[in-house]
C-alpha cells in the first residue's frame, strides 16, 4: 500500500471517480477529488499532495492557471490531462510547470502508470533510509536525498523534470548528452521525437540556473549533438 497522497482535479466526475477507482485498485488510498479550480487550490492547501492529476478546461477557469499557483510554492509533479491534443497545448503545460502531458480519451491504467513513474523520478520512496548524497560541481551543490539544487548557497526552486536534468547532468560534468539519453534517463521512455519536450525544460533550466539564460556559461548547446554542463566558465 502507497502513502503517497494524490489530488485528481477534473469537472468529470464519472472520470474522476474511474481515475479513483484504478488508483487505489494499483494500492493508492490517499487521494482526493475536486471538480473546479477554487476547490483545487482549497483541496492543494488543505491535502498537500504528492502529486495533482489536472485537467486544463475547467468551468471557471484553465487548468494553467492553477499549475502556475502550485508553482510558486510546490515542486511536486503536475500531471495535465486534456483533451486538447495539439502540439502547441501540449507545449504550453510542459513551459509552464507541468510534468506530464495526456491527451482525452486515455486509459487510466496509463494514467497509475504515469503516476507511479513521476513519484519515482521525483525522489519519492517508501521505507528506505538512505545516506546523505552531496553533488558539488562548481557553483553548484545538489542534494540527491532532498532533491535540493543550491547555487552559492542560494536554494534554486526546481521542478521534478528539472531536479531529474540537473541530476543527470551534475552526475555527466563536461559530457555531451544528446536528447535521446537525455529523454531516456529523466522521462524513462524511449525517445520518439520529443525534442521539443527536452528543449523547453532545458529552457526553463537554464532561467533558473544562469545569470543570463540567452548566453549561457554551464547548460551549453552542443550544435548536432546534444547539451553539456560545462565546469569552465568564462569569466
Amino acid at each position: 500500500m502507497s502513502s503517497h497522497k494524490i489530488l485528481i482535479i477534473d469537472d468529470e466526475i464519472e472520470l474522476a471517480q474511474l481515475l479513483e477507482h484504478v488508483l487505489m485498485k494499483e494500492g493508492f488510498h490517499d487521494i482526493q477529488k475536486a471538480f473546479n479550480l477554487a476547490e483545487g487550490w482549497r483541496q492543494f492547501e488543505q491535502f498537500q499532495p504528492d502529486i495533482v492529476l489536472l485537467d486544463i478546461m475547467l468551468p471557471d477557469g484553465e487548468g494553467y492557471d492553477l499549475c502556475k499557483k502550485i508553482r510558486q510554492v510546490s515542486t511536486i509533479p503536475v500531471l495535465f490531462m486534456s483533451a486538447k491534443d495539439d502540439e502547441v497545448d501540449k507545449l504550453l503545460g510542459l513551459a509552464i510547470g507541468g510534468d506530464d502531458y495526456i491527451t482525452k480519451p486515455f486509459s487510466p491504467k496509463e494514467v497509475a502508470y504515469r503516476v507511479k513513474a513521476q513519484l519515482r523520478r521525483s525522489g519519492y520512496t517508501e521505507g528506505i533510509v538512505s545516506k546523505q548524497m552531496n553533488t558539488q560541481v562548481g557553483p553548484f551543490l545538489f542534494n540527491d536525498n532532498e532533491t535540493e539544487l543550491f547555487k552559492d548557497g542560494v536554494a534554486i526552486n526546481l521542478t521534478a523534470k528539472e531536479v531529474g536534468l540537473m541530476r543527470v547532468f551534475l552526475q555527466h560534468p563536461n559530457q555531451i548528452l544528446s536528447k535521446e539519453t537525455l529523454f531516456e534517463k529523466v522521462w524513462g521512455e524511449d525517445f520518439y521525437g520529443s525534442d521539443n519536450t527536452v528543449m523547453v525544460h532545458i529552457r526553463r533550466l537554464r532561467e533558473k540556473i544562469e545569470d543570463n539564460p540567452s548566453t549561457p556559461n554551464y547548460l551549453l548547446t552542443v550544435k548536432g549533438l546534444g547539451y553539456k554542463f560545462s565546469t569552465k566558465v568564462n569569466s
